[in-house]
Order: structure tokens, then C-alpha cells, then sequence
């Protein structure tokens, strides 16, 4: 009889259990993207802008969306200050974060991507490089796990050649022209000196190779050397303080800012503002558009910042030169993400393998970026096993003292003549490290 009463007892407790085991929400789905940012140091103002605003795009989907597909975007920060060293502390210090480890690692640097290159394929997570790194790697069949996508700069260099082979009456008017490029002394400033080589000896231009030494704030000597030679053109290949130092430079030097052309690096408003009226008229490259009138951007502005939730404490950089290209970075990961959902399961979080697939998948087409919000803030793009840059376009602007006004289009580089670099320079690498290139026909 006690043994009756004690399972009528503990009945409706089991019961109440139950109920209460039912009532409890499912367990919401994360992905984590580990984000090796650079708030600090002579380059902060480019790292806090774009990750600023992918951070910002991140939100966007979680607060208007509920996530992709119901997985919510998770993130953390570590700071690299644009080091090397610590961008590979930050990068072993990530990977292994999350329900399935780090899904994307995006170093903003060219140094830093070089030196995880290697690391990256071991633990299977793909490095997005946009519009920096190794360009190279643009070969998908010997760098499955590096997506420098949008354009690489070599594509960047040769939208440079085609612009002003236009302004001066077509390509063939380079003969006999004298171009500087003037460029940081690093990974990054020399990674454009082999198109711009061959351009030379292909267009029958003189190219002067002038290199400035980091952080960039001292170019007397340099720009002595720009005012000796007498160029048609300059092409700025900066970074941080050096850009604002060389249009100062070049107003003292007397020479034209309307014939000094800068790589996307070196055309951000934190790059003329500081130059004052030495920097009206100057032209750069962008490979994202400016300016807040982009549907997604409004988007941003509704549900992130009037929800007080924006990532951006100045929050008139919203719509500026590296706040959009952080909204292109959030936009191609999210889309990776979506894309990878497609196949391997809607609303689970995905690992970096699957990811990876994402991203060599990836299929922005006009009707594609039409639904986000984000036509002319990003070319078309097409990414394959073959193609890891997907587009290879590149667009100019110009400062008119306080804004930049756009001066062309999409310029689409002379992609035979690019290729052909890429697929010497990753095929010698392949031979080096004795790695086979995947053949593309057997990829899924």
C-alpha cells in the first residue's frame, strides 16, 4: 500500500516535469564568425570602418531576420593591431570557438594572410580575402581554401592601366608615357608591381617604381624623386598615414592630384579629409560603392541604429568608403552561409568545410543582389572551383573636397592577361609545395 501512495505521489509531479520540459524553448542555432580585427594602431581607422560595418550587417540579420534561417550569428573580436605576429595569435586563438569552430577567418591584412596561408588549409576553415592578399590565390585549384573574391590586385592594377590608357585617348597612347607607382613597402605595396611590369612592357609605358617606407609619414625624398622624373601619372599605392602624407606632398611638389590615381586602400575619406584642399581632385579605385543610399544600408539604418544597437560610435562613418565594404564582407558571408544551408541542411549552424563550399558556390547575380538591397554597392559575382575572385571589376571616384563623386562604372580588367599571371604564379607555387591542382570537372 505505501509503495501505491508513493507512485500516486510522485505522479503528478512527473507530470508537471514534463510539462515543463515541453514548455522550454528549443535551443537557439549558432554560427560563429571569429573576427581578427584592428581598432588600434596606425591603420585603425580602416579596420574599425569595415569590421564596424560587417558587424553592423551581422546585426541586421539577427534582429530583422532571426538569423540565417534561424541560426543566429554569433562573433568575437581579437585584436591584431594589424600584426602579424599577433594576427596568427588571434587566428589560433579563434579557431577552435563555437558550436563547429571558426567558419571564416578575414585578416584585413596581406601580411597576416600570408602567414596563416598554410594554416588555414590544415583546420579547414576558408580565408576571404576581398580585395587584399595573395593574388594568386585566385586559383581555386591550388588554393581551395582562399577566396580572394570581388577583385585581386592585379585586377585592381589593370582597371588602373585601362583608366588611364582612357584618359589619355585609348591604350595604345601609353607609348612613350611615364607612370610612378608609389607604394608602401611591404606584402601588400608589392603585390601589384608584377601586373603593372608586365602593363609596361606591354603598353610601351616607363614605370617608375618608388618605394615608402611604413608607416608612411616621411615622402620628402620620394616625392623629390616624383617631381625629378616629371610622370604623366601617379599611381598611390598606400595604406594609413601614408596616403593623406602624399597628397600633401604632391600640393607642396605642385603636381596635379587629378593625376594621381590610388589604389582602393588608399580612397577612403579617412585618406583626404586629413590632406584638407590638398586632396580635391584626386582619384581612387573603389570596389564598393559610397554613400548611404543603397537599399541594404537603410536597412541597417532602421532596424541596427534606430534599435541603438549600431557597432559605429561616430555614426556619420555609416555609408562612407570602409563602412560599405564591411557591408560587402557581411553580405558575401551570410550568402556563403545561406548557400551552404542549400545543401547541407536549412537552420544548422555549418563548419568551415561546408562554409568553404558556400563561398565556392557563391552566385550574386543582378537579381540576387537586387533582393538584398545591394545593386552597384558590388559587382555581379560568380565564384567556381577554377575562380575564387568571381568578378574582377573594379570602379573610380573622385574627391571633390568633401565627398567622392563616382567617375565610372564597373571596369572589368583585361581578365586574360590576369589570369595568365595568376595561373603562372599558382602553378610555380603548386610545383614548390608539391601540391596536385584539383581538377574542377570531378568537384561536386
Amino acid at each position: 500500500m505505501e509503495k501505491m501512495h508513493r507512485a500516486r505521489r510522485g505522479a503528478p509531479l512527473a507530470a508537471l516535469a514534463a510539462g515543463l520540459l515541453i514548455a522550454l524553448p528549443a535551443l537557439a542555432q549558432e554560427q560563429f564568425i571569429g573576427l581578427p580585427s584592428y581598432r588600434v594602431g596606425p591603420y585603425a581607422a580602416g579596420g574599425s570602418g569595415i569590421y564596424g560595418g560587417w558587424i553592423d550587417y551581422m546585426t541586421l540579420i539577427n534582429e530583422r531576420d532571426g538569423g540565417i534561417n534561424g541560426v543566429k550569428l554569433t562573433w568575437e573580436e581579437c585584436e591584431t593591431e594589424y600584426n602579424n605576429a599577433r594576427g596568427v595569435e588571434c587566428y589560433e586563438r579563434l579557431k577552435g570557438k563555437g558550436p563547429t569552430g571558426n567558419t571564416t577567418f578575414q585578416p584585413l591584412s596581406t601580411g597576416i594572410t600570408y602567414s596563416v596561408l598554410e594554416k588555414v588549409a590544415q583546420d579547414k576553415i576558408p580565408m576571404v580575402t576581398i580585395g587584399y592578399g595573395r593574388t594568386d590565390a585566385a586559383d581555386g585549384r591550388v588554393f581551395p581554401w582562399v577566396f580572394p573574391m570581388i577583385s585581386t590586385y592585379w585586377s585592381q592594377a589593370s582597371g588602373m592601366v585601362k583608366f588611364i590608357g582612357d584618359k589619355v585617348g585609348g591604350l595604345e597612347q601609353l607609348k612613350g608615357k611615364k607612370i610612378v607607382y608609389l607604394y608602401h613597402d611591404s606584402a601588400f605595396g608589392k603585390e601589384g608591381i608584377p601586373l603593372m611590369e608586365q602593363s609596361a612592357q606591354k603598353y610601351g609605358f616607363t614605370l617608375k617604381q618608388i618605394p615608402v617606407a611604413h608607416p608612411g609619414n616621411e615622402q620628402q625624398a620620394q616625392w623629390l624623386q616624383i617631381r625629378q622624373e616629371k610622370p604623366d601619372y601617379v599611381i598611390l599605392w598606400g595604406w594609413g598615414v601614408m596616403n593623406p602624407t602624399a597628397l600633401r606632398a604632391a600640393a607642396r611638389s605642385g603636381y596635379p592630384r587629378d593625376r594621381i590615381v590610388g589604389g582602393w586602400w588608399s580612397g577612403s575619406e579617412e585618406d583626404t579629409i586629413p590632406a584638407g584642399d590638398a586632396a580635391k581632385g584626386y582619384i581612387s579605385a573603389n570596389l564598393s560603392g559610397v554613400g548611404t543610399g543603397f537599399p541594404v544600408i537603410q536597412e541597417v539604418q532602421k532596424h541596427v541604429y534606430a534599435r541603438n544597437k549600431g557597432n559605429m560610435e561616430d555614426k556619420n562613418r555609416v555609408g562612407s568608403v570602409y563602412y560599405n565594404r564591411g557591408i560587402v564582407h557581411g553580405i558575401l558571408t551570410v550568402e556563403a552561409i545561406r548557400t551552404a544551408q542549400q545543401k547541407f541542411g536549412s537552420g544548422k549552424p555549418m563548419t568551415g568545410e561546408q562554409v568553404r563550399w558556400g563561398f565556392e558556390h557563391l552566385n550574386l547575380d543582378a537579381d540576387h543582389l537586387a533582393r538584398l538591397g545591394a545593386t552597384g554597392l558590388l559587382p555581379e559575382l560568380k565564384v567556381s572551383c577554377a575562380d575564387h575572385e568571381g568578378a574582377g571589376k573594379v570602379k573610380f571616384q573622385q574627391w571633390d573636397g568633401s565627398k567622392w563623386l563616382p567617375l565610372t562604372d564597373w571596369i572589368e580588367a583585361d581578365r586574360a592577361q590576369v589570369r595568365g599571371l595568376i595561373e603562372a604564379s599558382a602553378g610555380a607555387y603548386a610545383k614548390e609545395k608539391g601540391i596536385t591542382p584539383r581538377d574542377c570537372s570531378k568537384e561536386p
